[in-house]
């Protein structure tokens, strides 16, 4: 796995794949905690370790482990790599319809079991069966042909390995979008879709069909923040990509995601990010290759 990986990432940060979902990550350092916001989907490491911190619980995401994530929500992580030994890992942004379609014959198929709770975000051991479909998955990547004409096939075999993995009844919980989880993703769904435009509380509570008081509730249980910390967060995740990818001005991202004053954007950009815009802008382009944003994604996520 890692001598195809290596072939398929040979710079740091996230390399295209000849799939448009699928991307292979390489970081060759060190990465303290960081505010990060993933885009719904499935992070498979295959060397190094990265841990991620979601309120009270961190999630390990390594050689013996992988990440999903169902729903956008912030979170800080950290990551082990050196150049001698690189963190190497495949990121699959999330297709829903294909996910709803293997769900609908998995439930035919399954006899009933115990309802899951749905949740944000998972972190489950890679069994025997996943690293077989994986290792296939990356030898076909490293022929274009192959990748070309059977790597959707293969993608499709990886979704069923971690829908009937150690907690696919919660990532299908989670993804079948019911009871209050899918009115709490309808509200951040919305966020994603508007967060240049004003919101506020009751407006999001609305949009959920909840009373103010019982939308915090549920939206806290699964964001682990406030709903407008969460805005806040969404609008600067967009602003440091747009300072990075389009080369904005640190004035004009400012505007761009929402924010009135550029002194709070400041203000609360180096709080989340730790460094100014422009310094932040710098190491990002320094450090990291970042590639184009998902085409079809619904949500702003840091990459």
């Amino acid at each position: 796995m890692v001598t195809l990986l290596q072939a398929l990432a040979p710079e740091e940060g996230y390399n295209l794949t000849a799939l448009p979902d699928v991307r292979i990550l390489r970081s060759d350092r060190p990465l303290s905690r960081t505010p990060v916001l993933y885009d719904p989907g499935i992070v498979i490491v295959c060397q190094g370790r990265k841990r991620g911190y979601f309120g009270h619980q961190v999630y390990l995401y390594d050689e013996q482990h992988y990440l999903a994530v169902a729903v956008p929500v912030p979170f800080t992580m950290e990551t082990e790599a050196t150049p001698e030994h690189p963190l190497l890992a495949i990121y699959m942004h999330l297709d829903f319809q294909l996910a709803a379609e293997l769900m609908i014959q998995i439930d035919r198929h399954q006899s009933p079991t115990q309802k899951n709770v749905a949740q944000s975000l998972m972190s489950s051991p890679m069994d025997a069966a996943l690293r077989v479909s994986v290792t296939r998955f990356l030898e076909t990547m490293s022929q274009p042909l192959e990748a070309e004409i059977l790597g959707p096939a293969l993608v499709r075999e990886l979704y069923f390995r971690v829908l009937t993995g150690a907690q696919g009844n919660a990532m299908r919980a989670a993804l079948a979008m019911q009871g209050q989880f899918g009115k709490i993703s309808k509200a951040l769904r919305h966020i994603h879709a508007t967060y240049a435009q004003p919101l506020n509380l009751s407006q999001l509570a609305s949009e959920a069909g909840m009373s103010v008081p019982t939308f915090l509730n549920h939206f806290k249980a699964i964001t682990h923040t406030s709903p407008m910390q969460y805005v806040k967060s969404t609008r600067l995740h967009q602003a440091r990509l747009l300072m990075v990818r389009q080369s904005m001005t640190a004035e004009a991202a400012c505007h761009a995601v929402g924010y009135l004053s550029a002194s709070q954007f400041n203000r609360e950009f180096k709080r989340l990010f730790g460094l100014t815009p422009a310094a932040e802008t710098k190491r990002m382009r320094e450090n990291f290759a970042l590639p184009p944003a998902f085409t079809k994604s619904d949500y702003v996520s840091s990459h």
